[in-house]
């Protein structure tokens, strides 16, 4: 086994932060995260029952992240760090079983939370039903960038209709989840202004 000061000394030439999709859908992107992750917090302090207003802090606290990340992409630097850990302590070469028991894990945690979340919120379907479905869309976003297999990387790099199929997954879930909060934030606004 090496010394830690290696792993960090080989963690430093593999990763560096840069900004990771200097593009313009990636800034769309990135606006789209932020500008949503704002209007959720703000119906998180809002009415409704508390499972309701924890449900609005935990994705507006989730949309903050994923803004954040989008464009440091930090699970580059978690990747990097792995690597450069898993040839210090000489287990790079059966990194599958690694790989494998993370993918599992990240699913199986991806399907408890999806099932508390709706545990939680059955009685508040109704009114978040839209955003549910678009955090399903970003779970499984983020699950398909974090397995980071080389044929997953071309299905959602690949194009329909001129689209990118990643666009569709996060734009998409990004835009369910806009949509339930602007619908909720101009229903309460209305229900507030006097006759």
């Amino acid at each position: 086994m090496k010394p830690v000061t290696d792993v960090w000394t080989c963690f430093d030439d593999r990763w560096s932060p840069t900004i990771g999709d200097p593009s313009v859908m990636g800034w769309v992107t990135v606006a789209a995260y932020a500008v949503t992750a704002v209007l959720t917090a703000r119906l998180a302090f809002g009415p409704g029952g508390r499972p309701e207003r924890v449900f609005w802090l935990m994705l507006a606290l989730l949309l903050a992240a994923l803004t954040v990340n989008k464009q440091l992409d930090l699970q580059s630097a978690l990747t990097a760090f792995a690597r450069c850990l898993s040839k210090a302590q000489g287990w790079y070469e059966n990194r599958k079983w690694v790989q494998t028991g993370f993918i599992l894990g990240l699913l199986a945690g991806s399907i408890v939370f999806l099932v508390a979340l709706g545990v939680m919120m059955r009685r508040h379907l109704r009114r978040t039903w839209c955003a549910v479905l678009g955090l399903v869309f970003l779970t499984g976003f983020v699950a398909i960038r974090a397995v980071g297999f080389h044929h997953f990387d071309i299905l959602i790099k690949s194009d329909f209709a001129g689209i990118r199929i990643n666009w569709l997954l996060e734009l998409g879930g990004i835009g369910l989840i806009l949509a339930n909060v602007l619908a909720l934030l101009i229903t309460s606004r209305k229900m507030a202004a006097p006759d």
